[in-house]
């Protein structure tokens, strides 16, 4: 896993390079399309490029318990191309796609069955690298790679998230219409093709990225242990179990179900004309049928009653996560986790770095993140390296006094405001670019409204220390604590 330091943060005073003097409010154009996609565009003259983004209100988090990254495994197959793009001749395919299904269908049959014949597992097996084998003929790879390779476009990507999953490209200005003609086919004429391939290639990664990775395991243990009902404990990419009895008839489900405008965002930042990009969209977008809101997640995990902990042996280096539960936003307390989370670790003068780092030499590296998501409540999840010469419990027992302090000794405004302007400055230098600006944009709007942005300082500054000592009180103490401890040697 990636350490990724996640704070949902931004600021009120945004300007924008090209509009001296707007602000973020003004200068973002909305537009909603009659089959209930949202259009975001923020027109900026200062290079010939625009970031393209779209967002789906969907990730890992709306997943049922039979289909388990589902989400993450569909985001690789919506890389393989349409009826018309990744192909030789898409009829012919067709039949050979239609026969290794057939064949993969029957195999997960078999290998749950404890009565299978393992010669007919065998031979099912070598028909079906045989027929992938006669498929591939059809197969153009990464053709959609190409074609935006070929007309200018970088940065074209895709992340799965617990909340959301994005699909993004950078591209020249006089290429939008290139991206809309491509994204919309794929949106309509989607083709799974390599399906059994890309499902043991997905294998592989959870094999590298958790099972054999510390850092991966550490957190994916500590969501598990975290949460005891919501489903935001199950990893993004799904546990073992799941990804093996992954079929194509799930993904298409999942993919008709909830890949429809209604719950789409798309997001333009760059050098286009408002006019032309709303007429653009609406021409390869609009036509697109409006499908069906995500619903919410009803499952609510309840208050944690009494600190839970996992010891896990592993031959690694040391290493600590400390998570404990807090509201997501807009409740207030999560602008106060803000400036708890930017005083903690942010810098080599955040406390619990100058502390632990610094002056006591317990620790290498400290860090803090929100996880694993935004739409539910989340965790503020603390992590810390030991140096060679301590120990986890050393290390653990220094963080526990500094966060008590947060409890009994008031910030100073010096020390607030300090955040504050930290917390600021990084978002702005985040929205510098064309690219991050759109992600901020579109992952906003996806899990309530890009607005938020704007009220987002005003509310920061409304956070005194004594709103921090009574957070810290409610939620940083031992019954609202999970700790997860990875070393060798270690028992649980």
């Amino acid at each position: 896993m990636m350490r990724i330091y996640i704070i949902f943060v931004s600021v009120f005073i945004f300007t924008v390079s090209s509009v001296s003097g707007q602000t973020l409010a003004e200068n973002v154009k909305e537009h909603q399309l009659a089959n209930g996609a949202s259009l975001l565009m923020v027109e900026r003259r200062d290079s010939p490029t625009v970031a393209a983004y779209i967002s789906f209100r969907v990730g890992a988090v709306n997943e049922t318990s039979s289909e388990r990254g589902t989400a993450h495994l569909l985001e690789h197959m919506l890389f393989k191309g349409t009826k018309t793009l990744g192909t030789t001749d898409y009829a012919q395919e067709k039949r050979l796609i239609d026969q290794c299904e057939a064949l993969g269908r029957k195999i997960d049959e078999l290998k749950n069955d404890p009565h299978a014949d393992p010669q007919e597992l065998q031979r099912l097996h070598a028909r079906l690298a045989e027929m992938q084998e006669k498929h591939r003929r059809f197969v153009v790879k990464d053709e959609f790679s190409r074609i935006y390779a070929e007309n200018g476009g970088v940065g074209y990507n895709a992340f799965t998230g617990k909340d959301q999953t994005t699909y993004l490209i950078n591209l020249p200005a006089n290429k939008l219409e290139l991206w809309a003609a491509i994204e919309s086919d794929r949106l309509q004429n989607a083709v799974f093709r390599e399906f059994y391939t890309e499902r043991d290639v997905v294998r592989e990664e959870r094999r590298r990225s958790y099972e054999t990775n510390p850092d991966g395991l550490l957190y994916e243990t500590l969501l598990a242990t975290a949460y005891k009902v919501h489903p935001y404990r199950d990893p993004i990419i799904g546990w073992e179990s799941d990804i093996e009895n992954l079929s194509p008839d799930k993904i298409r489900s999942f993919f008709s179900k909830y890949y429809t405008p209604v719950n789409m965002v798309i997001t333009l930042v760059g050098d286009f004309d408002s006019t032309e990009a709303i007429a653009l969209v609406e021409k390869y977008f609009g036509r697109l049928a409006p499908g069906v809101p995500v619903p919410r997640v009803v499952d609510k995990e309840p208050p944690q009653r009494s600190e839970r902990r996992v010891a896990i042996d592993f031959d690694a280096e040391p290493r600590l996560m400390i998570a404990f539960h807090k509201p997501t936003m807009p409740h207030h307390d999560d602008y106060v986790f803000d400036i708890i989370m930017q005083v903690l670790t942010d810098g080599r003068t955040s406390r619990l770095y100058r502390s632990l780092v610094v002056e006591q030499e317990l620790a290498s590296d400290v860090g803090v993140f929100g996880a694993p998501g935004s739409r539910y409540d989340n965790l503020m999840v603390l992590s810390l390296t030991p140096r060679h010469t301590c120990s986890c419990s050393d290390v653990e027992q220094a963080v526990y006094k500094e966060l008590d302090r947060l409890k009994t000794e008031p910030l100073s405004n010096s020390e607030i405001d300090k955040a504050r302007k930290q917390i600021t400055t990084s978002m702005l230098r985040g929205l510098k670019n064309n690219s991050g600006l759109a992600r901020t944009l579109s992952s906003y709007h996806v899990l309530g409204d890009w607005r938020y942005l704007v009220d987002y300082e005003k509310k920061l500054k409304t956070v005194s220390a004594e709103d921090i000592m009574a957070v810290a009180k409610r939620y940083l103490h031992a019954d609202n604590r999970t700790v997860v401890s990875l070393s060798k040697g270690e028992q649980g």
